[in-house]
């Protein structure tokens, strides 16, 4: 056999070592794309199936919600007036209370993750306090309160100071309002916080430092219009109240 020959042989069995290994590298690469492939699909139908999922129990814990509600704001019997037909009624508000709050306390456990779960733990201790269970509200409020949502947060700190101060608890209560005071929450605006803060200190008797927050609120409050905000016509009102109005500060 000649080089010549030789040398062709040679190059028939490179260009089949070739082929074959481009063969073998196509089919490797080919099963890798699919099951690639299969895997997004797989990933894709996750995340519609977990997202069709919190859509349904977010429909479900909003009607829960909202049957919750209607409980809470149920028509009192003590009021004299007969009720309309097929409308449940309490006998009072402590008992609504009762009644609203199992309710609230159901959506809030069945369906925490939801945004109407989350916000019947917020009715759960309102309904406590309605009750005058107090240690059961402070709980429930404390958990709203250290929600990471801002606004539910807001919501809960405000009820949870109102709660200090009905249990003689004013200091956390002044803590709150001015943490409140603040910030920048649209549930709890700054303004209301201080207003409030401004009435803890009348109530305390302590009208200068009530006065002041209330002088800085008529001069500060202002709506987007560049006018006086509802919060300093209140805090003017307050400052300056009507001979009858009984319900301002002394001079």
């Amino acid at each position: 056999m000649d080089n010549a020959t030789k040398r062709q042989l040679k190059k028939q069995d490179q260009f089949h070592a070739l082929t074959e290994a481009g063969v073998h590298w196509t089919e490797e690469h080919r099963r890798t794309a699919i099951i690639s492939g299969i895997a997004a699909v797989v990933a894709i139908i996750a995340i519609v199936a977990g997202y069709s999922f919190y859509q349904s129990r977010s429909s479900a814990a909003s009607t829960a919600f909202g049957q919750a509600m209607e409980v809470y704001q149920a028509p009192l019997s003590a009021t004299g007036e007969p009720p309309a037909p097929g409308v449940k009624t309490y006998p009072d508000a402590k008992s609504r209370a009762a009644a609203a709050n199992a309710q609230f306390q159901q959506v809030a456990n069945q369906y925490g993750l939801t945004t109407s779960g989350r916000l019947a733990q917020y009715f759960v201790g309102l309904t406590y306090v309605d009750q005058g269970q107090t240690g059961p509200a402070q709980q429930a409020l404390e958990k709203v309160a250290s929600s990471w949502d801002s606004g539910l947060s807001a919501l809960g700190k405000d009820a949870l100071a109102d709660l200090y101060q009905q249990t003689g608890q004013d200091a956390k209560a002044i803590d709150i309002y001015n943490e409140l005071s603040k910030g920048k929450s649209s549930t709890v605006p700054a303004d209301l916080a201080q207003l409030q803060l401004a009435e803890l200190y009348q109530a305390q008797g302590k009208t200068d430092q009530a006065r002041q927050i209330l002088a800085l609120l008529k001069d500060k409050s202002k709506d987007s219009t560049g006018k006086p905000g509802a919060a300093a016509e209140i805090a003017t009102q307050k400052l300056n109240p009507a001979p009858a109005g009984g319900a301002g500060l002394p001079r």
